[in-house]
This record gives C-alpha cells, structure tokens and sequence, in this order.
C-alpha cells in the first residue's frame, strides 16, 4: 500500500498536467518533470550518466513510469526535460539535517559498508539548473541533478565530521538499519549512484558548490564560500 502510494503521488500530478496540456489551445513550450537518480537503481562503482539503462528496484520503475507520464506531453508538442535529482543538501528539511544530528553527539559515521555513492547536489544548485533548464531555448530528455563530485557514504562522512569538528568513527549496521526502515533501507541508505551531471555540464552549466566540502561549510556556516 506504502509503495502504491509513492508511485501514484508522482503519477496522478504529472498526468494532470499533461492532460492539462494536451487540452491547451497554446501548450507550454517545456514541461520540467521531476524524476530521481534512482532511475537507474544501485550500480555500484560504475559512473552513471544519463544515457545509464534503468534499474529494476522499485524506486528505479516509480521513475521510470513516472518519465513516462511526463513524456506523454510531447504528443501535444511540448519539449520534456527530466530533471532525475540525487540527494538534496539544504540548510533545512530534507536528509542533510538527519545526517547531521549523530555526529552532534560524537556518534556519527558511515552508513553501513560506507563503500555506497552518494549522489548529492547543494539546494542552491539544484535551484540554479532548474532556472537554467527553464530558460533554455533546446532543453529536453533526461539531466541528473548531481553534484559533479559524487563521493562514497564513507567519505562523505569523513568530510561531515571534518566540518562539524566530530570523529566520524562509529558506523550505523546495515541490519539495524533494515530493522527500522526495512526493505527501504537498501534503496534509500545502503546503495546509490555515482551519477554525473553529463549533459548540464555540456549544456554549460556552472555548479556554485562542485565540492562537498566548502557545500557542507556553506551550508553549515563553516566558512568558505561558494566556487568561482
């Protein structure tokens, strides 16, 4: 029922839209359709573009319907871009302030094996490319919104504890993890994508925050601000 309810949260919204579309005398020129990184499900150490196959895991066939609904647009002559998002750092809300609170009490680290790919991009980012994608004249398919510099789950809490002034030594298991979240611990937490943003870089887009580090510090008030 859970999962029923995350695949048609996506659908029912999107295929409004595009019947809304469909029945315009003057269509949109673009439909941005939201989509995820899981697309194209666990892939160990193999960089993913956007020309990447797509997984079989649920959250990779939610997206996978979920582009298709969006793409149905193109018959009334809308362009489609699908914006496939990894892990959003912002100051509040989303996972950042999650990952945060163990290293507040010195119990922060890996999740699991800690070898799993962490497909993050700055909010501030992930903002800029949507205006980007929107204000472009030939956007259209598939862009991962990704940092250019994805890093490992170990690594990404090396450099979280560096930040936060914490050790970042005490690993949470991967059965402890599934007994409190279960079969969506592995999609969610214990696997990822190391997905490349491929086509916004060749489109021309410049990340502000390239590196996680002066993101974390940014969004941490840690000093260091954004890239040239």
């Amino acid at each position: 029922a859970q999962k029923e309810r995350i695949l048609q949260s996506r659908l029912r919204a999107t295929r409004a839209l595009v019947q809304a579309m469909e029945a315009a005398q003057r269509p949109p020129r673009l439909l941005l359709s939201g989509s995820a990184v899981g697309y194209y499900g666990p892939r160990g150490d193999e960089v993913v573009t956007e020309t990447g196959r797509p997984g079989t895991d649920f959250l990779s066939r939610v997206s996978v319907a979920w582009e298709e609904e969006a793409r149905r647009a193109e018959a009334a002559g809308v362009r489609v871009a699908l914006l496939r998002t990894g892990v959003v750092l912002a100051r509040e809300g989303g996972a950042l302030p999650r990952l945060v609170l163990p290293f507040r009490f010195f119990a922060g680290g890996p999740l699991g094996s800690g070898r799993q790919w962490v497909p993050w991009i700055h909010l501030d980012d992930l903002v800029d490319l949507i205006t980007f994608l929107l204000g472009s004249d030939d956007a259209a398919g598939p862009y991962n919104g990704t940092a250019p510099e994805p890093v490992t789950n170990r690594e990404f809490a090396r450099v979280l504890g560096r930040v936060l002034g914490r050790p970042a030594w005490l690993p949470a298991p991967a059965p402890a993890l599934r007994l409190v979240l279960g079969e969506m611990a592995d999609a969610l937490l214990l696997s990822g994508q190391r997905a490349v943003p491929e086509r916004a870089l060749a489109a021309g887009f410049r990340f502000r925050y390239p590196d996680l580090e002066k993101a974390l510090r940014h969004l941490l008030g840690r000093g260091s601000g954004p890239g040239p």
